[in-house]
């Protein structure tokens, strides 16, 4: 189903800059050689210097018992500009 995106949803700058870092986030995760559609996917804001990063987590959708081996970015929420990216043991 494919679905218009109106001025209402475009004019939403936290939806709009999510949407550019998860995109962003995706392709680096692709080129680290992660499946992202077999990863359960976290998004949540981190506090940095009065303001914020956004942190997307990728893990493995069958995560019991499992430990470690995330992927985490943290992105810029202005350009999506990657900052950091972390990988679990």
């Amino acid at each position: 189903m494919s679905t218009t995106l109106n001025s209402d949803i475009l004019d939403d700058n936290l939806a709009v800059s999510l949407a550019k870092a998860l995109a962003a986030a995706n392709r680096r995760a692709k080129e680290l050689g992660l499946d992202v559609a077999d990863s359960l996917i976290t998004i949540s804001q981190i506090v940095e210097n009065g303001g914020f990063v956004w942190r997307v987590n990728y893990g493995p959708k069958d995560y019991v018992s499992l430990r470690g081996g995330d992927l985490i970015i943290d992105l810029a929420p202005d350009d999506a500009e990657i900052r950091q990216v972390l990988r679990g043991q």
